[in-house]
């Protein structure tokens, strides 16, 4: 199962690309264990993604929980919190 994985902020700047798409394992499932499993793929992965708690996600554009399933999503958004005035 191909998914489009966005990066967003700090998040694409670690990566160094904005956007990739991936086929996790079957034993990934959840967004966490996605963040996981794509912490190996780089240095900058593991960058990006060593506190998992600066993060939030969206799939398929709409926002989700770490604990929220990926089986059938198509795009996920990975992005630290947005903050405005």
């Amino acid at each position: 199962m191909a998914i489009e994985i966005l990066y967003f902020a700090w998040v694409r700047e670690a990566i160094g690309a904005d956007a990739e798409t991936v086929n996790p394992p079957a034993e990934v499932t959840t967004i966490a264990e996605l963040v996981g499993w794509l912490s190996g793929r780089s240095p900058g992965h593991a960058a990006a993604f060593a506190d998992p708690t600066r993060l939030r996600a969206a799939i398929d554009q709409d926002f989700a929980g770490f604990d929220a399933t990926i089986a059938g999503a198509r795009e996920i958004a990975l992005f630290p919190p947005v903050t405005g005035g």
